[in-house]
């Protein structure tokens, strides 16, 4: 609530879209804070007289979110219970000049790459020293690791070079230094992402260097799992899975966006590889690393796809069995190559596709899981939540992956700890278990 003569402004940021958002909101709080500015991250009380939103611009609903945000505290800000209200991120790069006018209530709209410009609103410089510190918003046992940004592929649905610019690889140096902040601070396990990991590395070193990357961040004393996401297919490097089968400490999953099943569409898509490519690199994938959790991302309904492209897509998922998979329903984004085409598969048949693909995912995703009952895996413990402990093992990512649920009736398990699961029971996404012993 704002209070006339406020001695000491107090800022909230508030994230919207996907974990690089969120590693860009840790960088901006120790920035902030590293100012000696008062700043939260999504406080649940509402004494900050400043509010900054870190939006997401990629599709329709995460776009709608973001608008109706930035739209309720620009409320807020007309009826004195904010300051100050700022836009940052990925909508904000996308559309600031129709956001400034529709929205004149916001003080100052950021693009994704403007954190210092941002900071001069607070008379704050951006403090090099603090690159590579960061003040995690997730439980410290975990952290989101940007290790480049921006992207060169041409895939024709996506935006996201028009948010977050070319690829640019972060040097090795700077993101083990990261990782060695991150692991003095607690932090056990390492979410790798990018737009384009797979690219890592051609831009400053020539080649495709994750597999290098892989190896050092490996060897940093107290991080126990390394989880690789977001892995383009086409030229993916193959020496980063003998790495992966080599290193005890990187997870045996791999977080790979595919898109579709069909080739035509992902001709259609510019993705450079058809469907048949797709299944071998898979087969190889799990030739050289036995038992490792493949991720995918579908999208349905993409302009031009008839029942016959479908009816591919279910084929390659029924074969390929993956053992994580979301899907998306097309969204026509302005400015991409595919906005060029007409929309032209109804809202409702997209949707009726996108359910179809999960309901037999689900029967994949139960089978899979029955297989672990009786069986014990290395678990992390995320949180604590009526009356049980909920953790993960090597082959889920927070969030959008499985869980495993745990009894313990004493009580005597610590979040950030790695514990033995038996599993005695599964769904179709969740494990259930018990302690078998402290590891």
């Amino acid at each position: 609530m704002k209070t006339k003569g406020r001695k000491k402004d107090k800022v909230n940021i508030v994230t919207l879209g996907c974990s690089k958002n969120i590693v860009d909101s840790e960088v901006m709080l120790t920035q902030l804070r590293g100012n000696k500015i008062d700043t939260t991250h999504e406080a649940s009380s509402d004494d900050a007289n400043i509010i900054i939103v870190n939006t997401c611009g990629f599709i329709d609903n995460a776009k709608q979110e973001s608008i109706d945000t930035i739209l309720r505290y620009a409320d807020a800000k007309q009826e004195g219970l904010i300051d100050k209200l700022y836009v940052s991120g990925c909508l904000s790069q996308r559309y600031k000049d129709d956001l400034e006018q529709e929205i004149p209530q916001v003080d100052a709209f950021f693009g994704t790459m403007e954190l210092p410009l941002l900071l001069k609103k607070f008379k704050a410089n951006y403090k090099q020293e603090l690159v590579g510190e960061r003040i995690l918003t997730t439980s410290n046992h975990y952290a989101y690791v940007k290790i480049s940004e921006g992207c060169d592929r041409p895939c024709s649905f996506c935006a996201i070079p028009l948010m977050r610019g070319k690829h640019v690889s972060k040097p090795i140096e700077q993101i083990v230094l990261e990782a060695k902040n991150l692991a003095k601070n607690g932090t056990k396990e390492l979410l790798l992402i990018a737009q384009d990991s797979t690219y890592y590395g051609l831009d400053i070193y020539g080649k495709r260097n994750l597999a290098e990357l892989l190896k050092n961040l490996s060897d940093v004393e107290g991080i126990e799992w390394i989880r690789l996401h977001y892995a383009f297919p086409t030229g993916f490097p193959l020496d980063v899975l003998d790495v992966m089968a080599e290193r005890d400490n990187i997870c045996n999953y791999l977080d790979m966006p595919l898109q579709h099943g069909s080739t035509s569409v992902l001709k259609a898509m510019r993705r450079g590889t058809t469907r048949e490519k797709q299944e071998e690199l898979i087969q190889t994938i799990r030739q050289k690393v036995p038992g490792i959790a493949l991720r995918t991302t579908l999208i349905a309904g993409y302009p031009g796809e008839t029942e016959a492209d479908f009816e591919e897509m279910v084929g390659f998922v029924e074969r390929s069995r993956f053992e994580r998979l979301g899907i998306f329903t097309y969204s026509h984004e302005e400015n991409t190559h595919a906005h060029n085409f007409t929309d032209d598969v109804p809202e409702t048949v997209k949707q009726q596709r996108a359910n179809t693909v999960m309901d037999i995912q689900e029967k994949i995703s139960f089978d899979i899981n029955q297989e672990k009952i009786g069986g014990t895996f290395k678990t992390l413990i995320d949180r604590a939540e009526g009356g049980k402990f909920i953790g993960r093992t090597e082959f889920d990512s927070p969030e959008v992956d499985n869980e495993v649920i745990i009894e313990s009736p004493d009580n005597h398990l610590r979040l950030g700890d790695f514990v033995n699961v038996k599993v005695n029971d599964a769904t179709e996404f969740d494990l259930y278990g018990e302690v078998a012993k402290e590891l």
